[in-house]
């Protein structure tokens, strides 16, 4: 069952922004001391575990979350109550944008692994916003990106057969990782993901591992054929 996490639970207090490991690939990154001083207090940072959720479609907007570590998936739900997951959100993403429109959140944002995600009032985005160009310039580079995103799934993950679907979903899971090792989701979730069905889901990976194209090095984690992915992929 999932669980929508409260401030209470998992608020942990002020994130330590200055000395982040992320500071330079994330949204505040072209911030100079000063400025970030002045918005360093309203940022919490919140740990959510496997089956939480950040936030629900509907909900009114009033923050935005960068994800320092993890990684989160936004539902959406057809008229029939199926879901289908348009995009995977994973570390320095940012989620919740539409906020900035005034708008309220346009999915479900649900942990699919711990994840650490700080949380930025719109208010104070905003006003940083319309002050300092870099952030501005930022903003919109993480909105091309998320469009590039959505797009991408849309392209690669939603077209082809199951076999070309689950390949290109491994591979999009390592892009710019320094090893072929990654983590899978349940078969649902990959379903959801991929415009399958859970059974199709299990049976192309059972099929995947039989043939070596995934290798379990300990439980739920795999090293990928990347090579004989990619040709599968390519079709």
């Amino acid at each position: 069952m999932k669980k929508l996490v409260s401030d209470k639970e998992a608020w942990e207090g002020h994130a330590d922004c200055l000395s982040c490991t992320l500071r330079n690939s994330v949204l505040f990154s072209g911030l100079d001391e000063s400025e970030f001083e002045n918005i360093h207090q309203p940022i919490d940072l919140y740990t959510l575990p496997p089956g939480s959720v950040l936030y629900r479609a509907g909900d009114e907007g009033e923050r935005l979350f960068t994800i320092r570590s993890g990684v989160l998936k936004l539902v959406q739900y057809l008229p029939d109550g199926t879901q289908r997951i348009v995009r995977l959100i994973r570390s320095t993403d940012v989620i919740g944008l539409e906020t900035l429109l005034g708008q309220p959140y346009q999915h479900d944002a649900v942990v699919l692994q711990s994840t650490e995600a700080c949380s930025l009032p719109v208010s104070v985005v905003q006003a940083l916003s319309q002050s300092n160009p870099k952030l501005h310039k930022e903003l919109l580079n993480r909105w091309q990106k998320a469009l590039v995103e959505a797009d991408a799934w849309l392209t690669e993950l939603s077209t082809g057969s199951a076999k070309q679907r689950v390949a290109r979903l491994l591979l999009r899971l390592v892009r710019d990782e320094a090893t072929s090792q990654c983590t899978l989701f349940p078969r649902e979730d990959m379903g959801a993901m991929l415009g399958i069905t859970t059974e199709t889901a299990s049976r192309t990976i059972a099929e995947f591992k039989r043939k070596s194209l995934l290798i379990e090095t300990k439980p739920n984690s795999f090293l990928l054929d990347i090579r004989n992915l990619e040709h599968i992929a390519d079709g």
